[in-house]
């Protein structure tokens, strides 16, 4: 039987996308990896080649025409994310290498300034390990106290359970917006008023919102959030830190170096302004540029837009998996975002499935994606994670599907 589809989202970017069209192990490609690393539009990879083959320089520091370029791309494209997630303005944008980088700064300079012995800091079980190591590295320097919000049988966190966490002793709050294993949207509208009201800070990791559906910080209100450019469209090696610019401008340099300096002496130094005075060196420039660039892509397409699609691919997608009776997923059933974490019974290891599958062009995660304390509450070691986004397609839905079933039961059969 031939299944007809009708003409989506994905139909109109593929042709963006080279990498897309190719063949592995002799099969076309289906790239559900998405949670861990987008892929790059054409019109992201040439604003990175155009700058080293016409504007390469460095930024701020020259007086001649490619450094004026080159600093003119780089803060517009600081702008332009300013605007994507809706900062009142650019200088609250950090650029960071990747959203552990941006945690780290906040952990490393407020972090460090602000919390003392018995103060408590709310993070959860689902957290990136970059949202974990980091304020317990914090927490061993200052004496803080480390509390986990759990996960609901419903896959998503409590605001009961975080109520009662709450106290005038929690000076931070740092959570998800989105996991990446259990593909649940927090409630953070009713968290941080909570913890506003208790006088504490609120941090968002929304390396798997920011891609994926309209962020607006201000309406959010919370005091940082923190994405990877290279899981919306952007290369690697580039993120940002969003911070109230009250706040960033009371919390001391990162690093010291270049560019974060506005006079220096041999006995002390004074800082740049923001944005600067967190952004020590030579930057990632073309990486900038580029994840400006991005950001022009995605808001092209319409961040609404974007949801919706990857709302009606995933819910296609868990119409399927539900119906197989030997796998467990994780996470709600319905309102989660474009990822599906999932085990298989009769002892299946997901990281055979995941070869298996790779054996028919399809690329999925397996392992614990870098959520060790959520896998272990959930009592397995690691998980196999299917993950979409805005130009994967229903027939490649079809196609895992089917591959999926075909793997399960040779495996079934092995085993027997």
């Amino acid at each position: 039987m031939t299944l007809t589809y009708e003409k989506t989202l994905a139909d109109s970017v593929r042709a963006d996308f080279d990498i897309l069209n190719q063949e592995v192990n002799g099969k076309p490609l289906i790239y559900f990896d998405n949670a861990a690393s987008s892929q790059k539009p054409k019109a992201v990879l040439n604003a990175w080649k155009y700058y080293y083959e016409h504007d390469n320089a460095n930024v701020h520091r020259g007086a001649h025409t490619l450094s004026a370029r080159a600093t003119d791309a780089y803060e517009g494209a600081r702008d332009k994310i300013a605007k994507f997630v809706n900062a009142k303005s650019s200088q609250e944008i950090i650029y960071t290498r990747n959203a552990s980088e941006a945690i780290n700064l906040v952990a490393y300079t407020w972090g460090w300034a602000n919390l003392k012995a018995g103060d408590e800091v709310i993070l959860s079980v689902m957290e990136h390990h970059s949202n974990i190591v980091p304020w317990q590295l914090i927490a061993q320097r200052t004496g803080a106290v480390l509390k986990f919000l759990e996960s609901t049988d419903e896959g998503i966190l409590s605001v009961e359970q975080f109520k009662s966490l709450l106290n005038a002793k929690t000076k931070l709050v740092s959570i998800v917006h989105v996991s990446n294993t259990l593909g649940c949207v927090n409630p953070v509208e009713e968290i941080i008023p909570l913890a506003h009201a208790q006088g504490a800070k609120v941090l968002l990791d929304a390396c798997q919102s920011v891609p994926h559906m309209p962020i607006d910080v201000q309406a959010l209100d919370c005091d940082w959030l923190v994405a990877s450019g290279h899981k919306m469209c952007a290369p690697t090696g580039i993120g940002f830190l969003y911070g109230k610019r009250d706040i960033l401008l009371a919390m001391p340099p990162f690093m010291g170096g270049g560019e974060m300096i506005a006079d220096v002496f041999l006995d002390h130094s004074t800082y740049a302004d923001l944005p600067h005075k967190f952004e020590a060196g030579t930057p990632a420039i073309g990486e900038a540029i580029a994840l400006g660039a991005a950001v022009d892509y995605l808001m092209a397409i319409g961040m609404d837009k974007i949801h919706a699609y990857e709302q009606e691919l995933i819910n296609y997608l868990m119409d399927y998996l539900v119906e197989i009776p030997d796998i467990k997923i994780y996470g709600p059933r319905h309102h989660r975002a474009g990822l599906a974490a999932f085990t298989i019974a009769h002892g299946i290891h997901a990281n055979d499935l995941s070869a298996m599958l790779d054996q028919e062009g399809i690329a999925i995660r397996s392992g614990h994606h870098c959520t060790q304390p959520l896998h272990r509450f959930l009592g397995i070691s690691g998980s196999a994670r299917a993950s979409v986004y805005f130009y994967n397609t229903k027939a490649e839905v079809d196609t895992f599907v089917t591959a999926l079933k075909e793997a399960i039961a040779f495996f079934k059969n092995v085993m027997a």
